[in-house]
């Protein structure tokens, strides 16, 4: 059984070194008409001005929000800035030279101020949400069988542990901004924890006999899906944040798993082999009958997660030679296979996944622009990072 939280203590201050500076896969990137699955093309900009890490940093956000750095002739917007001190940046509409941006940023560290202008940029230009100031949070190895839960910044800058629980962790899943829940097996049975970041206070809401495991909150934070095998077989249910008012939502011989919400909180996508094979399936978060989604061209598929938009569904597929990342239309269909990997996790602008890569105790954290399959490795913390759940 695959487990999304099986695949895949308190809050601390400390902070770990810098990460090792992220490497982004050259591919040519096509800057006309629309690119595969209908996303937009990568809105061409021309980036001067800027130095050092603000340079760099800058751009490799905005690639995952969907603008690409070319030349001035083939640009659409230019960008321009400096860091002297405080990040400044302004954006000219290259056709019609009207000023959009000008602004200048101050607090914090310049890193932080470049993160907060890529997000001013993205959303003037592509209308949507930005996502260089969100957060992270993923599984750390440490050895000896034990793992922890880690928070970091999106590109995987500023990593905090959560936990130091010293045992076995897994499945860490965002409410609000200052909210997970997980499992731990920290009481020496797998229950599932609400932690505050903020305080480091943190409760069991489910803690029956056998299994508790999964957690996935709702988009609008009222109920909590979970694996519970309180009936015997491992099963969907969905309660109330503090693990009350329990409803059971599947009832198989076989093994539930995974469960994850679609966007208007009506539906939840859950990996099932009720019927033979790994399937996805979808279910009112009400109760009723399951509905199977197709995944033509990828067998076996795992751990769904529902795009913020709505329209894709990505999950892992295991075939012969490994595991790939893939995405089908939300109501079912012909599956499209993006990069090997597991675990993915979209962004807040359904356009960027975070995923795991590599195998047993190597395991690393990737983002990547699905539309264009640009990628960039996260550096990885001890031994083995994977699990990632993406605050939105």
């Amino acid at each position: 059984m695959k487990l999304k939280s099986f695949c895949r203590h308190f809050l601390t201050t400390v902070v770990l070194a810098t990460l090792a500076a992220p490497r982004v896969f050259a591919q040519e990137i096509d800057i006309t008409g629309t690119v595969m699955g209908g996303f937009p093309p990568p809105v061409p900009v021309s980036i001067s001005g800027f130095t050092g890490e603000v340079d760099s940093v800058l751009k490799q956000d905005l690639l995952f929000m969907g603008i690409v750095n070319t030349t001035p002739d083939k640009a659409k917007y230019l960008i321009s800035g400096s860091n002297a001190g405080r990040v400044e940046g302004r954006v000219i509409d290259r056709i019609n030279k009207n000023q959009l941006l000008a602004k200048a940023y101050t607090g914090g560290t310049q890193r932080g101020q470049t993160h907060a202008l890529a997000d001013d940029i993205a959303q003037l230009i592509t209308r949507k949400p930005g996502i260089a100031q969100t957060k992270i949070s993923f599984k750390v190895e440490t050895g000896g069988g034990n793992s922890e839960i880690y928070v970091a910044d999106y590109d995987g800058v500023n990593a905090k542990s959560v936990t130091q629980d010293r045992s076995l962790v897994a499945a860490p899943c965002w409410s609000d901004k200052s909210t997970l829940y997980y499992t731990s097996y920290k009481l020496g049975s797998p229950f599932i924890f609400s932690h505050q970041l903020t305080t480091g206070a943190r409760k069991a809401v489910a803690s029956f006999s056998g299994l508790n495991s999964s957690p996935a909150v709702s988009p609008d934070r009222s109920r909590v899906a979970m694996i519970l095998s309180k009936s015997g077989s491992p099963d969907v249910y969905v309660g109330n944040p503090d693990g009350s008012g329990l409803k059971q939502l599947t009832s198989t011989r076989e093994a539930e798993s995974s469960p994850c919400w679609s966007p208007d909180g009506r539906t939840i996508c859950y990996v099932s082999r009720d019927r033979g094979p790994a399937s996805l399936y979808a279910i009112s978060a009400s109760g009723g009958s399951p509905r199977r989604i197709q995944t033509n061209l990828a067998p076996n598929p795992t751990e769904p997660d529902w795009s913020p938009d709505g329209r894709w569904i990505a999950f892992t597929s295991q075939v012969s030679a490994g595991f790939n990342i893939c995405i089908v239309p939300s109501q079912g269909g012909d599956a499209i296979v993006l990069v090997p990997g597991e675990d993915p996790v979209w962004a807040p602008n359904s356009r960027a996944v975070i995923y795991c890569k590599g195998r047993d105790r190597s395991k690393t954290l990737s983002l990547l622009d699905v539309p264009t399959k640009q990628v960039k490795t996260i550096a990885r913390i001890s031994e083995s990072n994977s699990q990632p759940s993406w605050a939105r």
